[in-house]
């Protein structure tokens, strides 16, 4: 059908496979305009005329004719075919990579129906080709494109990819371009000069546009060519403004608007601009401005808005101005601008340009997922770069699900799931993640896995023996993000828990970013002490304790194991009161102050002095004591502020801060820097730490000579001067009624038989609270209670420097007088 003396074309040559199957799609402006899809078979390019291009829409149909089969070098051409021969006009490569077929590609060939995902620059994910009823007249066989639904799919009113991106993939040049003719322009345009100022380039409000993507590094940028921005927990969303209107897509360009609420779009439409594009994160924040990614999941999952809040970190296009050739900086100053006014739920992200070990630092310190860095002089490009790099405290990252294991406490939830990542086109293992699930979320997996469920297994290698028993394989549509401890020598993932699902990732792009790169570490940090050994089994590991987080009694014993050498002071050696739940914290909860039957052997039985015919008091002297109290479903551990071997002399006192209602958190910190002045001016060490609650506990180390009766007297002679100095502010009596706007000064935690939460114990409350220590400067810097939990404290405890408890026992003084 082709004069190769006369086309360009490419005559083409034999060729055997090469493994993977490469995809092209090459955009031909031939009598009319169309796309040629071509996939490799059989060594040759089977190829479809797509009429009108192919779309990202879910279910929308493209005719697509067969036509002849193509040499493989034909994938390559670029060119114009000249008038009088077969094809005449010019032809561009629009995209191109790989494709895998999902059902066995002769038979579906046959029957009519290819079944496929494609990896592609432009077209990504799961594709349909299914062949019409032909008529006896038809010479040619007509088939139809659809997209499938996935996380690459677009809504009707995003924009069209076809309009959006329409040059060569291998040239970058337009169809026009290459064919050495004026590209098309409106009548609109014909007249507008294009110009480059200080503000950007005239151009016209433009579609969707890819995002700019950072790479990670295992080492923060220190010099002040960059600036720091923390890294979010939510979803990258672009928001355009446009008309009195504002629309929200995700990375991938999917149209979240509605998903969003309205509170959000109202916000948007309400800055000072005609059009805009800007770049930012939605997340929910819980407690101390903290983005919360599983919150984020609960809430779209619910249908709920009101906690959604949109930061934005660049500004893209401006009132008919391209800003993305402009230096980060400018776009900065002028986004900020345009946010001056701008109200809740929209926030600007603000940059620090201290040395980035130091923002890393104090970001894991506070339990964030880490920092972006960005070069302030780096333009706006789509894709992965290097002028912004990002710093995790923690090692978290996307996988994709290829199975699961159900529960065997619910029949219709998962128990675990199987993951894996992308190695080319081979999904490779990277192993189970059992816990992380709320009750619900554990549901609602189980419905959307089972309907993926496939009896082929999509990982390469396939799961063998322990891996495989109790999988049941599904196909690879849906993407989980997860936290992580550490990689085990044989690419699997240790402590792994789940975070939620990433509707915005295309399974494909998950390619195991950073599985041989650790988490960033700040600068001037020790090693991590080794963690002990686990040698008390836990029945039940999978038991959740804390169902709105997904924490299980695994997840609890990790955390100790984590914290042990930080926490084992405050714990070890004492009489304890445990808070118990077994079956958490929404279930039954008891103190336990004595031994019961069938304790574990690790728990020590300790015998009052003063009576020792009661029931024995309990304690514990090493690890697996305290495995062994989370294995015993204990929430909270309480220890007395006196030690085994001295009952009677306290070598501590805590002063609760206790706040009533309408009491803000800088009246809370005002009131423990006046207890901790108190306290040094009667010659005692303060040290501070989150009650794991609402409150503080300021703590004070004593030399134990003093007895229980005379600590109590000096700690309620205390509570009722800052009582009787500043009523408006404090109160010393425990009455409620009195309580109103006032902070509590709760000495009765210093008697005999009392109890205080310990330092690093987990709270039976929602989220996973932990008494948190804290330096007195981090106190003053905005942190908040809700920010440390059994999730994020591990991370903190790595980037300090030194416990900020350090000092404490070195510190004790007599008690005055």
């Amino acid at each position: 059908m082709r004069d190769f003396k006369a086309t360009p074309e490419p005559k083409g040559r034999k060729h055997k496979s090469t493994g993977a199957l490469v995809f092209v799609v090459q955009k031909h402006a031939a009598r009319r305009l169309h796309y040629d899809l071509r996939l490799e078979m059989d060594c040759v390019l089977k190829s479809w005329a797509v009429t009108r291009g192919p779309s990202l829409v879910p279910g929308e149909k493209r005719l697509s004719v067969h036509v002849e089969d193509h040499p493989m070098d034909y994938g390559d051409f670029e060119g114009t075919i000249p008038e009088g021969q077969y094809g005449a006009g010019t032809v561009i490569v629009w995209d191109r990579g790989t494709w895998t077929p999902v059902i066995d590609p002769h038979k579906g060939y046959a029957k009519g129906h290819l079944e496929f995902e494609l990896k592609g620059e432009k077209l990504t994910g799961r594709w349909h080709l299914i062949r019409m009823r032909g008529k006896p007249k038809d010479k040619r066989e007509n088939w139809l494109l659809i997209k499938g639904e996935d996380a690459s799919a677009r809504d009707p009113s995003a924009p069209d990819i076809l309009e959006q991106s329409p040059q060569s993939v291998t040239s970058g040049r337009t169809i026009e371009a290459v064919a050495g003719k004026p590209a098309r322009k409106t009548p609109a345009r014909k007249t507008r000069t294009r110009k480059t100022t200080e503000q950007g380039t005239d151009k016209p409000m433009p579609g969707f546009l890819p995002p700019m993507l950072a790479s990670l590094v295992k080492a923060t940028p220190g010099d002040d060519r960059w600036l720091h921005e923390i890294k979010f927990d939510g979803y990258r969303i672009q928001a355009h403004v446009e008309d009195g209107k504002a629309r929200l897509f995700t990375r991938s360009g999917r149209d979240w608007t509605d998903r969003f609420g309205a509170a959000l779009a109202d916000a948007l439409t309400a800055l000072p601009v005609s059009q805009a594009v800007l770049d930012g994160e939605v997340v929910v924040e819980t407690g101390g401005r903290s983005s919360n990614f599983s919150a984020l999941q609960a809430d779209l999952a619910e249908g709920r808005t009101d906690r959604m809040t949109f930061y934005a970190f660049d500004l893209l296009h401006l009132d008919g101005r391209d800003l993305t050739p402009l230096p980060l900086v400018e776009r900065k100053r002028l986004l900020a601008t345009i946010l001056r006014s701008a109200k809740d739920p929209i926030r600007l992200s603000e940059h620090l340009s201290d040395q980035g070990a130091i923002v890393l630092r104090h970001a894991c310190r506070m339990g964030l997922e880490g920092i972006i860095s960005k070069l302030r002089d780096s333009p706006y490009r789509s894709g992965r770069s290097n002028a912004w790099v990002k710093s995790k405290c923690s090692a978290r990252q996307e996988f994709v699900i290829g199975g699961f294991v159900p529960s065997t406490a619910s029949p219709r939830a998962i128990g675990s799931l199987v993951m894996g990542v992308y190695d080319g086109d081979r999904l490779r293992s990277v192993g189970r993640v059992g816990t992380g699930f709320s009750v619900a979320v554990a549901e609602d997996l189980y419905t959307r896995l089972t309907a993926l469920e496939t009896p082929q297994s999509p990982f390469d290698p396939p799961l063998t023996g322990q891996a495989k028993r109790g999988v049941r394989h599904v196909r690879p549509d849906l993407v989980a993000e997860v936290d992580f401890r550490a990689w085990t020598d044989d690419g699997n993932l240790r402590h792994a828990a789940f975070r939620g699902l990433r509707e915005d990732k295309d399974p494909q792009d998950v390619t195991g970013e950073g599985l041989s790169t650790p988490p960033s570490a700040p600068e001037d940090t020790t090693p991590p002490p080794a963690l002990p050994v686990r040698r008390i089994k836990l029945t039940n590991p999978d038991r959740v304790y804390w169902p709105d987080a997904g924490i299980t009694k695994a997840d609890l014993a990790d955390y100790y194991a984590d914290v042990w050498t930080w926490i084992a002071p405050h714990v070890s050696g004492r009489p304890l009161a445990l808070l118990r739940c077994p079956n958490g914290i929404s279930g039954q909860k008891f103190f336990q102050k004595h031994d019961w039957k069938g304790m574990n052997a690790a728990i020590l039985r300790v015998a009052d002095p003063t009576d020792p015919k009661d029931a024995p008091s309990i304690a514990i002297a090493d690890f697996d004591g305290l495995t062994a109290l989370a294995q015993a479903a204990s929430l909270e551990i309480h220890p007395w502020g006196s030690t085994l071997a001295d009952w009677e002399r306290p070598d501590r006192i805590v002063i609760d801060l206790d706040p009533g209602d309408g009491v803000g958190w800088d009246d809370l910190t005002f009131a423990a820097q006046e207890v901790r002045q108190r306290l040094k001016d009667a010659e005692l060490a303060a040290f501070v730490k989150t009650s794991g609650g609402k409150g503080l506990h300021v703590v004070a180390p004593l030399v134990a000579k003093a007895e229980w009766p005379a600590v109590k007297s000096f700690c309620r002679q205390f509570a009722r001067s800052m009582a009787g100095d500043d009523p408006a502010r404090y109160v010393a009596t425990i009455t409620k009624s009195k309580r109103q706007g006032k902070i509590l000064i709760d000495y009765l935690r210093n008697q005999r038989g009392a109890t205080a939460v310990a330092a690093y114990s987990t709270r039976a409350r929602p989220g996973g609270l932990v008494s948190a220590p804290v330096s007195w400067d981090e106190l003053d810097s905005g942190l908040s209670p809700a920010d440390f939990t059994i999730r994020t404290m591990p991370a903190r405890l790595a980037a300090l420097r030194r416990d900020p408890w350090s000092d404490f026992a070195a510190s004790a003084r007599p008690l005055p007088g």
